[in-house]
Parts: structure tokens; C-alpha cells; sequence
């Protein structure tokens, strides 16, 4: 059984946002041009349907980073 979350321009930067990326910022994470962002946010690109889990695993590091400072 295929699985495909497609993400839309508005919840790409409703999620940047919430999770207090800039543009650059998600950019350099996801190893893409800052352009590629603006495209994907603005609906020029289509949306990788496999984002949704790159954006999944950097929530989760920021958690783990989270829980170890609250630990030490």
C-alpha cells in the first residue's frame, strides 16, 4: 500500500514558521536553495510528496535537543 502526504504552499510555510525557520534557514537544513523554498511556498515547484518526512525527522531532532537540555 502506497502512502503519499502531499503538503500544500500554505501548510510548507504554516510548518516553517511554527517550528521558527526562515526561508535560508530550512534551505540550508534540507541542503536546497533558499529559491527552492520560495518556489515550493509559493506554488511554482510541486512539493516533493516526501518532505512531509524530512520536516517529520527535523521536528524530532528538535525535540531530542530539547530533552537534552532539560536533562542536564
Amino acid at each position: 500500500m502506497a502512502y503519499i502526504k502531499t503538503m500544500t504552499p500554505i501548510d510548507l510555510k504554516e510548518w516553517r514558521e511554527a517550528n521558527g525557520y526562515s526561508q535560508s534557514g530550512l534551505a540550508e537544513v534540507l541542503s536546497v536553495h533558499i529559491m527552492t523554498v520560495s518556489r515550493w511556498e509559493r506554488g511554482v515547484r510541486e512539493i516533493p510528496p516526501f518532505l512531509h518526512l524530512a520536516l517529520k525527522f527535523l521536528e524530532m531532532q528538535a525535540k531530542e535537543k530539547t530533552k537534552k537540555r532539560k536533562e542536564k
